[in-house]
């Protein structure tokens, strides 16, 4: 029978803008952090998955030259904003397939002041589009038939929705980003921990309709690192640790299926759907046993979209979800606890880490004054275009 797979440490730095911290002050301190949470050392970690996208390649060996080189396997990861998602999943397989007992895996980003993210540069616009090579074969639509920028794709995303099912409007995507900024406020390593009210949010710059300022993901600099492992070496250690240590249920990760070709927008959707579908299977478990979810509210609109995505409600049932108060933090499934991308902040490779480090504290009962009472079980999810998602579900420990 597989292995079952634990997170033994796990630690995410402050998210904000750290200027006088490199890409590898910033991982030394989430890695070092995770293993002192595991009680463990380097010396015992036998495969190492380190994340980073906007970097230049390498942070693996740079990682561990910092904090100790020891011969083992290293795989850089680069795979969008899934980037730390797929990481913890590289350490997973290894652990899985018998190459090591304990893996760690960390994502790290320099983002703040990166400014809107998406759209590649163009050539010089002569009004007519030449096909011409592999780059040449299909042309950028940034400008053209649409957007590539986050947030105007997620701004489709958001008013598709909206047109297929009804109910949306610029006031409801609003209030979903005054309930996480709102949660934010309880989260001590978000970057921004400020209740905004819906007037202020709406009334803020517009980025792309239905997304103002507040409801975009904030860019920022952090990290964060998950130790993993396996249950047999789990079962060896102390009793404290074995307490601490968090089962990972599923770990899943998809990629675009096949689908009738769109030039306008990503089918985000299906990538997530399907994932989710994966995760709950491995699990063994549907969506109503969660206790709580951290979603990739990249935008405002996204998370709508994504309570669908992740069947926290009927098909084409986000509007009602919402409305019922259900991803609040005193409601019946919170949603973004932590504060989600739009208060904690998105520095791109680290966000599916640190997305499980939420959920994980909480399953921990150390969640501080934001912790959801009882929460035995809880869902991590990521995407990132191009496209990725990453789906972890985490279940409580049980000390024997």
């Amino acid at each position: 029978m597989a292995e079952d797979l634990w997170i033994l440490g796990i630690h995410m730095t402050k998210f904000g803008k750290h200027p006088s911290a490199d890409l590898v002050d910033l991982a030394s301190e989430a890695a070092l952090g995770a293993l002192a949470d595991g009680g463990v050392t380097m010396t015992q970690i036998g495969v190492l998955a380190a994340g980073n996208l906007l970097g230049g390649g390498g942070i693996g060996q740079l990682l561990q030259k910092q904090i100790g080189q020891t011969g083992i396997p290293v795989y850089n990861v680069a795979n969008a904003c899934a980037t730390g998602a797929t990481a913890l999943r590289t350490v997973c397989l290894a652990i899985k397939a018998g190459e090591a007992d304990l893996g760690l895996a960390v994502g790290v980003e320099k983002l703040s002041g990166a400014g809107l993210l998406g759209a590649r540069p163009r050539k010089e616009n002569t009004g007519t589009w030449t096909r011409s090579g592999r780059d040449g074969a299909v042309g950028t639509v940034d400008g053209r038939i649409g957007t590539e920028t986050m947030a105007g794709v997620f701004a489709q995303v958001g008013m598709e929705y909206g047109h297929k099912y009804g109910g949306t409007s610029f006031e409801l995507f609003a209030r979903i980003s005054e309930k996480n900024h709102a949660h934010s406020t309880l989260n001590p390593l978000a970057a921004y921990q400020k209740k905004m009210s819906l007037e202020q949010i709406m009334n803020d710059v517009m980025i792309a309709y239905p997304n103002t300022r507040p409801m975009c993901s904030a860019n920022t600099d952090g990290a964060a690192a998950a130790v993993v492992i396996s249950g047999s070496a789990l079962a060896r250690l102390s009793r404290e640790q074995r307490r601490r240590a968090v089962k990972i249920s599923a770990s899943v990760l998809t990629s675009d299926p096949w689908s009738e070709s769109c030039q306008i927008l990503p089918d985000v959707n299906t990538l997530t759907r399907n994932a989710a579908t994966q995760a709950y299977e491995a699990a063994g478990i549907g969506p109503d046993a969660l206790d709580l979810v951290e979603l990739h509210d990249c935008f405002a609109t996204a998370e709508l979209v994504h309570y669908d995505n992740l069947m926290l409600c009927e098909p084409g049932g986000a509007v009602d979800f919402f409305e019922s108060g259900a991803p609040w933090r005193d409601g019946s499934m919170p949603v973004n606890v932590s504060g989600g991308l739009q208060s904690k902040g998105h520095p791109i490779a680290a966000t599916g880490i640190a997305n499980v480090w939420e959920v994980a504290t909480h399953l921990r009962g150390e969640a501080g004054p934001r912790q959801i009472e009882g929460a035995r079980v809880g869902l991590a999810h990521v995407i990132g275009l191009g496209s990725a998602c990453g789906v972890h579900i985490l279940e409580r420990a049980v000390t024997g």
